[in-house]
Parts: structure tokens; C-alpha cells; sequence
């Protein structure tokens, strides 16, 4: 017997529905449906822009044949869920007539950037490296404004991640293949409160 918890409380075609009208007329959130669970993800603050611009600088200067994206993936096989990472490392193109949710096929690495609400310890700290896990995503970033802290997952086996590496802002962390590229942490401390 199933459990009601356990039920989604809608299929992934309703969620991209009810989504795309209410980001017509509500603004200040982003929707997300993980887990098969209705989510809301606010609108990024001016530091947390900063961060993707550090962190897309950096990536195009050491692969230039990749870009960083700020688009919805469609993850995890079960109840099909939907996210918008704050960034999807991924091949100049890969999202290309995709739409609004788009394949993970060809996804190196999602970052997400915490926001300093509620729901993080849920949703980023949680939910999301399950998800990304579940769905193969190689690699997921974690710049945790709350703790100062770089997460670095990798090795999904499909639950979850295998190796995870946490540093405090300051450290240099070498994003691990397929990324392959080496962050210097110091400017982060400049975007926390």
C-alpha cells in the first residue's frame, strides 16, 4: 500500500503547466517540482548574481567550448521531477530546442547557490544532491553562503553521491572530470552577509 506522502502531488505535464502561468503573473519566484513535491525558489539577491558571473567567467576562460546555464532540467527518472539549477555546465548548444525543462544528456556539473531562506537546508543541502544523484548529473557544486563553504559532489551511483568535498571559502577546489577545472574560492567571501 502506498502511503500518501508518498504520491506526487501532481504528474511532471501538470507542473509545467501550472508553472508556465504562474510565472506570467507572479514574480520574485521560480517554481520547481522535486520528489514529486511543488517547490518554490526565490528570485536570486544581487551577491548571488555575482557568484554565477565569478563562476561563468571562470569556467569559459578554462573551457571555452562549454557554457553555463540558467535553464530547467528535467530530473530524476522517478516522479519526474523539474529544477532550476542557478547554473548547468554543459556544452556550448546542449539546451538548443529544448524548451523550458531541458534533457540532462550531456550535463557535466549544476550549481546551485543558496538563498537565505527556509527552505534551504531542504532543498539544496538535501533534496537536490538526491535528485542530481539519481539522475547521473557528474558533478554538483554547493556554494553555501550560509556556512562560507564550497560542497563538491561527485560519483553518482544513482542514489547518490559517492565522494563529497566540502571547503571553506578561501581554498582552491579542483572541480573533479568531467569538469576538470580549478576554482579559486577567495572572491566568495566578498558576496556573504
Amino acid at each position: 500500500m502506498t502511503a500518501i506522502s508518498d504520491r506526487p502531488q501532481m504528474l511532471p505535464e501538470e507542473f509545467e503547466e501550472f508553472a508556465r502561468h504562474l510565472t506570467q503573473t507572479a514574480l520574485g519566484i521560480r517554481l520547481e517540482f522535486i520528489n514529486g513535491k511543488l517547490g518554490i525558489k526565490p528570485v536570486p539577491d544581487g551577491d548571488h548574481s555575482m557568484i554565477i558571473e565569478w563562476l561563468t567567467r571562470i569556467c569559459i576562460q578554462a573551457r571555452p567550448e562549454l557554457w553555463l546555464y540558467n535553464h530547467g532540467l528535467k530530473i530524476q527518472t522517478y516522479r519526474g521531477g523539474r529544477a532550476h539549477p542557478d547554473g548547468t555546465l554543459a556544452p556550448s548548444g546542449t539546451v538548443a530546442g529544448q524548451g523550458e525543462w531541458a534533457s540532462t544528456n550531456g550535463v557535466l556539473m549544476v550549481v546551485e547557490v543558496t538563498s537565505y531562506d527556509s527552505d534551504t537546508e531542504r532543498r539544496d543541502r538535501v533534496e537536490k544532491p538526491r535528485a542530481y544523484a539519481e539522475t547521473g548529473i557528474p558533478v554538483y557544486l554547493l556554494i553555501d553562503r550560509d556556512s562560507a563553504e564550497v560542497t563538491v559532489y561527485s560519483e553518482p551511483d544513482g542514489v547518490r553521491y559517492e565522494t563529497v568535498q566540502i571547503l571553506p571559502f578561501g581554498k582552491t577546489v579542483r572541480l573533479p572530470e568531467p569538469v576538470g577545472i580549478s576554482l579559486d574560492t577567495e572572491p566568495l567571501k566578498n558576496w556573504v552577509r
